[in-house]
Parts: structure tokens; sequence; C-alpha cells
């Protein structure tokens, strides 16, 4: 797990399982590293949106796409959604252990931090 930032963007380097949600819609998540997690939502939790969620772009292989991560209260973590176009093309199966970049913009919001 790394990260690297320049003046207009961070990156972030992690690597996760893909796990299924139990509902009915079937949702494929990697959820982020608990640490990870912290140090995300301390450097960009102004910019959260409804119910915790971050815009960023992922990469996965060869697979590039805009998408949000979600703030998890019951676990403290990020969820990363996995659409099934992303796992199609990369082979991606349940319990599979991907190495995931995601870069966010850095925030410009004024106000509270969370901790």
């Amino acid at each position: 797990m790394t990260s690297n930032s320049n003046s207009k963007s961070k990156t972030y380097n992690f690597s996760g399982k893909v796990w299924k949600y139990k509902g009915q819609a079937g949702w494929h998540f990697i959820t982020l590293p608990k640490k990870l997690s912290i140090e995300i939502r301390k450097s960009h939790g102004n910019d959260e949106e409804g119910w915790g969620r971050l815009k960023t772009l992922a990469k996965i292989g060869g697979s590039e796409w805009k998408t949000a991560i979600w703030y998890d209260s019951k676990i403290d973590a990020y969820l990363l959604p996995v659409k099934s176009q992303i796992r199609k093309v990369e082979g991606i199966k349940l319990d599979s252990k991907i190495q995931v970049i995601l870069q966010l913009e850095e925030s410009h919001r004024m106000g509270l931090r969370f901790r």
C-alpha cells in the first residue's frame, strides 16, 4: 500500500480481495485497507458526498474507469465497487486478490476534517 501526490491529485496503490454483496443486486467490491482508508479520509473527507462517497479514478490491470469509493462506517473502511465490465475484461473472479490504483483529486474545500 503506497501513496503518491502531485499538485492536483493523489494516487493510492493497494491490493485486496474481491467479494460479493449478499443482496439481490450482487455488487462486487474490494475493501480498502483500514490504514489506507484512514489516510484517505483525513486527506479527502471534506470532499465526501452523501453516504461517504468519494469520486475517484480506478485502475486495475489495463482497465481504468471513473467511479467512487464508499465509506462503510461499520468496518471503518472504504469500499470500491468493481463493475461487471471490468471483471470480465480483467478476468476477475470472486476472492481474487487484485492490485488497485486509485487517483483522487486533492481537496480544495475548507472546513472540518474527519479524524
